[in-house]
């Protein structure tokens, strides 16, 4: 993902929290909470959805690259390892967290020399995004 497309993301995603925060009336602390889950998903997002792209890639391509299904599922984990570190809102860290575990899941697959399953992936990557979506 370009990143002039991952800062279009976080915009975007800060412009709702402060539109929802406008509408809701909520007060100065719910405001900035509200403000800071937006620019954490927005941030895990954008990153995540090259990763798991790059990762479907890589297993469609798995009989020509054997080894791209690992390597992109170790791009998943150095980027969410870094990416739980930024964080402080404890469910985009719980919806990283279970991304983090289907990746080591779809890891053992992969290191043993099997095609992983990425759908455990695809659907904890649903999850952050269902997190991060405006309510």
């Amino acid at each position: 993902m370009h990143s002039r497309t991952r800062r279009r993301l976080a915009a975007l995603a800060a412009a709702t929290a402060f539109g929802a925060v406008a509408l809701t009336g909520c007060g100065a602390a719910d405001a900035i909470d509200a403000v800071d889950k937006a620019l954490d998903c927005a941030t895990v997002a954008a990153q995540v959805a090259g990763d798991v792209q790059n990762l479907q890639n890589a297993v469609s391509n798995a009989g020509n690259d054997p080894q791209g299904a690992a390597t992109a599922l170790d791009q998943i984990s150095d980027h969410l390892g870094a990416l739980g570190d930024k964080t402080d809102n404890a469910d985009v860290t719980k919806a990283v967290d279970d991304l983090r575990k289907a990746v080591d899941n779809a890891r053992t697959a992969a290191d043993a020399g099997r095609t992983p399953d990425i759908t455990p992936v695809a659907d904890a990557a649903a999850g952050l995004t269902k997190i991060c979506a405006p309510a």
